[in-house]
């Protein structure tokens, strides 16, 4: 079978995850991109994609014309046939709800085409359960975007037991057509891949903290002046080649028994949400940060990866 053609774009989901992965569609020109919005307000989204956009004008990634003509191939509809029944590959960004990604994908297998392929965007929930209430279970598929989509090259494209093979390679081959870095998961487990290795280092540094090994900004400073700056180009598995499986297994056979493994979140972790202390949305989480500050923190991940990848 040859390389099919994708021209019609579907995003269910008006948020962070649902705008920014619309603006990488509408950004190629060669899509017409539709937004699902219950509201049908298209105000809303349209700002938050201008404004995405607007960051990337600043740093000379695009110009005016181009953003212009990007919004222009965006629609925003709040009907679901409308957004629905023409789609060639539909995206659903709704909230991690089960129940509420279930019901959509059984809507849509009602309006779509037998060729459309339905992709969800979670980023943990298992996709056999989402596509359980479907009946052309053959066309969904996990495409896991991360955030920002407009910046992070890598999507993981999730295949279940019922995903057709083509319905993986045309996936595939439409997210390197976006310019974004596919990888394939094999087996559609909680996590998927990257997640996984994330929250397991996540489960570590707030274990460290918990135990008064050191203190939440010294566990963020030996990440990001130490293994932090070689992850991007020396990832664990090569680096355990490179070091040797003989030393590997000798620090393993030493140090495992010490890391945490607890199969439930951490005390503090739970402490700290039941007191309303979440982060920068409170201004106070393992760290108190202050409004100005909260800002900062995304404005230089923003610049870092605009930096990394446009070299600007």
């Amino acid at each position: 079978m040859g390389k099919r053609v994708f021209k019609n774009i579907t995003i269910f989901g008006t948020g962070m995850m649902g705008s920014g992965i619309a603006q990488i569609f509408a950004m190629k020109q060669c899509f017409n991109v539709t937004i699902f919005s219950r509201r049908g307000i298209a105000s809303g989204v349209l700002e938050k994609i201008k404004s995405n956009l607007n960051v990337l004008m600043e740093n000379k990634i695009c110009t005016e014309d181009e953003i212009e003509r990007a919004l222009e191939k965006i629609t925003v509809v709040d009907d679901m046939e409308t957004a629905a029944k023409d789609a060639d590959f539909i995206i659903e960004c709704v909230p991690e709800d089960m129940e509420i990604k279930q019901n959509l994908f059984k809507d849509l297998d009602q309006i779509c085409r037998p060729d459309t392929i339905f992709a969800t965007n979670t980023s943990v929930m298992s996709i056999t359960e989402i596509a359980s209430k479907t009946t052309n279970k053959a066309r969904v598929i996990g495409t896991h975007f991360w955030n920002p989509p407009y910046l992070i090259p890598l999507v993981e494209v999730v295949k279940t037991e019922d995903t057709s093979d083509d319905v993986v390679e045309q996936t595939m081959d439409l997210m390197r057509f976006i310019e974004k870095h596919p990888i394939k998961v094999n087996k559609d487990v909680p996590g998927f891949v990257a997640n996984r290795l994330q929250h397991a280092l996540w489960r570590e540094a707030i274990s460290i903290v918990e135990r008064g090994i050191a203190d939440a900004a010294t566990v963020d400073e030996a990440l990001k002046f130490g293994p932090g700056l070689r992850l991007p180009i020396l990832a664990p598995i090569e680096n355990a080649d490179m070091v040797g499986l003989d030393l590997t297994l000798a620090i393993h056979d030493y140090i495992l028994k010490y890391l945490e493994d607890s199969h439930e979140p951490s005390p503090l972790l739970k402490e700290k949400v039941e007191k309303g202390e979440l982060g920068f949305k409170t201004g106070k989480g393992f760290q108190e940060w202050t409004e100005e500050e909260a800002k900062a923190s995304k404005k230089r991940l923003s610049e870092y990866l605009i930096n990394v990848l446009y070299n600007k």
